[in-house]
């Protein structure tokens, strides 16, 4: 087990988001969270990264407690996200988001042959490492986003709603390359609200509804499951 969340209970100022949640992310899976607009799919991943600290419960990864330590050290433990809304830095190129993402001074040596390894995953950056990041597609993007997050060698990769404003034919895309990064070796926590794609690639599917986990499963079994098909997939 790479992550682990112990009942964890979340708030923003006095409302309560997050409720007794708890979930595990397995070395080498793909795991997944499904769920609502507003269901707290993104306040876990504030949780995982150490964003927002939970008012009870533990966040464990690689059996080490994470949740009293600062953002940066979860990061230097492995963990990278590429956050809702990619947070690109627009006045910087491409070659230069990717730079910032290889900040870890550990890491810094492998910073080359990083960028040759991104470029050679999303060839479209290659060709655009000399634009502005405000100047690329919804797409690029979105790939651009996921390559920074790479570019600081995690055994974890959360991705928090990457498939969010791109068009229907990309988004079949993103997922053949979100599940070639798994392949590769990264495990990977996903957020997202394309039900039926992400769930055809998930080894472990969540549904998280009003800020509680009420359903647990594989990927194929929750996309057979007569719940989700009517609730989340309008079959």
């Amino acid at each position: 087990m790479l992550l682990q969340l112990r009942s964890i209970n979340a708030f923003y100022h006095e409302t309560q988001v997050l409720w007794d949640v708890s979930l595990q992310v397995n070395e080498g899976e793909l795991t997944t969270i499904i769920g609502s607009n507003s269901a707290g799919k993104t306040t876990i991943m504030r949780v995982v990264t150490g964003l927002l600290k939970p008012a009870n419960g533990e966040v464990l990864y690689e059996g080490k407690r994470i949740d009293l330590i600062p953002s940066y050290k979860i990061v230097e433990q492995g963990i990278a996200l590429s956050p809702e809304g990619r947070s690109l830095f627009p006045k910087l190129t491409v070659l230069e988001n990717l730079e910032i993402g290889n900040y870890l001074k550990k890491i810094r040596p492998y910073r080359k042959v990083l960028i040759q390894e991104m470029f050679e995953l999303f060839p479209i950056l290659k060709e655009r490492q000399s634009q502005l990041a405000e100047t690329l597609s919804g797409g690029e993007s979105q790939m651009l986003a996921i390559a920074r997050a790479m570019m600081s060698k995690p055994k974890l990769l959360l991705l928090d709603e990457p498939s969010l404003g791109l068009a229907p034919n990309l988004v079949s895309s993103l997922f053949k390359t979100i599940k070639k990064l798994n392949l590769m070796g990264i495990t990977i926590l996903i957020v997202e609200q394309h039900v039926s794609q992400v769930l055809k690639i998930a080894d472990r599917a969540y549904l998280l509804e009003n800020g509680r986990i009420t359903l647990e499963d594989t990927g194929i079994k929750m996309l057979q499951n007569k719940y989700v098909k009517t609730a989340y997939l309008g079959i």
